[in-house]
């Protein structure tokens, strides 16, 4: 039984192209249920996240399975053929397997380390299993996935340190403050940026929101969605005052916030804190703030270089990673040969034990004089001198399909033995 894959990912397709092949709960259940109706695909997973579609089948025809995966990726999604053709990616076998545990061990994530995927793959799995999609070999591959991206996140530092800016910033606050949810966040500016790292913030329970910007209608549109309120430039100053957390992000061809402003603002409030984080490019803050007696200033640079450093800690870590996927990929290929070897070792030993029992039951009429504890123990000896003989056969069976032309091995055995007989002609060969 062979495993394909066939999908494109954030490494292949831009988003623009991602959405459209996006799959929805629904159709994600009508296509996994469709491909299992082909007596070509005997198995089917569909995972399906804002960076990747990709469907996972067992087959015994991995060239019609390919075909037929595209197929219903054009016919259950908006991608066209010809998109889907110039993104898609397709696997077989190890590989196949190597690229589901990269997955779910996140080394082929956009951010190296996210944890959100396991999620995904097990959700993906679960929804197949409750459809019928997944078989034993989809199990098996899928469990030994959650398995080996737990022990990636386990044994390594993979996902240790923020990854993004606005992850940064959070991390600085959640350090300056522990109570966020009784402080208040000024976003000076409406950039892109900025509206990631209040995000963040807001998940993180900061308490009060207040957005300064040149357009009042921008400031208040994005304080809106955060439950807070929005103003023009003519309330920096009252909002300085009030503020804890400070996000500035303007186009400004110069800095709007220098140490007068600020000093002026805060006034004489002894032992006030105030963290601030400047996301501009150039910058919106005049360095000297920082000099100002509590207040803690950060510019992109120093965000980024901590990205930077943590993203690099990662990389080493990965390498870890993949050293966990190359053995687990080892693992699920010794489970498939064991499975392609079984079918042909229970035929070989069905063989034997059809022909021991036609030679005892022929020999059996001149046998007259012997008892039936005579009878029981040849029964007995010719049962141990077959099992005997197919030891071996056995064995080295099993250890061929560890090996490049492992299939070829299972073939010669059946073709020696005229193991194809029954299947073929409904009759036994002896």
């Amino acid at each position: 039984m062979h495993v394909v894959v066939v999908g494109l990912s954030h490494k292949t397709a831009p988003v623009e192209m991602r959405e459209k092949a996006a799959l929805s709960d629904r159709a994600t259940r009508a296509l996994v249920r469709g491909l299992i109706e082909h007596g070509e695909i005997v198995e089917a997973v569909a995972l399906s996240t804002c960076n990747r579609t990709e469907l996972y089948a067992a087959t015994k025809d991995p060239v019609i399975a390919e075909r037929l995966l595209v197929e219903a990726l054009v016919e259950r999604t908006s991608i066209s053929r010809s998109e889907l053709d110039c993104a898609r990616y397709q696997e077989r076998d190890d590989r196949a397997a190597t690229q589901l545990f990269r997955v779910a061990s996140s080394l082929d994530s956009m951010v190296l380390g996210e944890s959100e995927i396991q999620g995904q793959v097990l959700a993906a799995w679960e929804l197949a299993m409750e459809e019928g999609a997944s078989g034993p070999v989809m199990n098996q591959l899928f469990r030994q996935a959650i398995e080996v991206g737990k022990r990636v996140r386990t044994d390594t530092r993979i996902s240790r340190g923020p990854s993004s800016v606005p992850a940064v910033a959070v991390g600085i606050a959640t350090r300056a403050f522990t109570d966020l949810p009784q402080r208040r966040v000024l976003v000076i500016g409406a950039g892109q940026m900025a509206e990631a790292v209040l995000t963040s913030l807001v998940d993180h329970g900061v308490g009060e929101v207040r957005v300064v910007n040149r357009t009042v209608s921008t400031a208040r549109m994005l304080a809106s969605g955060f439950g807070g309120e929005g103003f023009g430039f003519d309330r920096l100053a009252d909002e300085l005052r009030l503020a804890d957390i400070v996000i500035s992000s303007t186009d400004a061809p110069h800095t709007i916030l220098d140490r007068a402003v600020l000093e002026g603002a805060l006034g004489d409030q002894d032992g006030r804190r105030v963290m601030i984080v400047d996301i501009s490019v150039p910058r919106d803050v005049d360095a000297d703030v920082a000099r100002i007696p509590g207040v803690e200033l950060h510019d992109i640079d120093d965000l980024e270089r901590v990205v930077e450093a943590n993203l690099n800690g990662r990389r080493q870590e990965a390498l870890m990673g993949e050293h966990l996927v190359v053995e687990a990929v080892a693992g699920f290929c010794d489970w498939r040969a064991g499975l392609a070897a079984a079918p042909a070792i229970r035929d070989l030993r069905d063989w034997a034990e059809r022909v021991r029992a036609d030679e005892v039951q022929r020999l059996s009429g001149s046998w007259d004089s012997m008892s039936d504890a005579d009878r029981e123990r040849v029964e007995a000896l010719t049962r141990a001198l077959v099992n005997k003989l197919l030891h071996e056969p056995t064995v080295r069976a099993r250890a061929a399909l560890g090996q490049a032309d492992g299939i070829r091995h299972i073939e010669s055995l059946r073709h020696l033995f005229g193991l194809e007989a029954p299947a073929e002609s409904g009759h036994a060969a002896n």
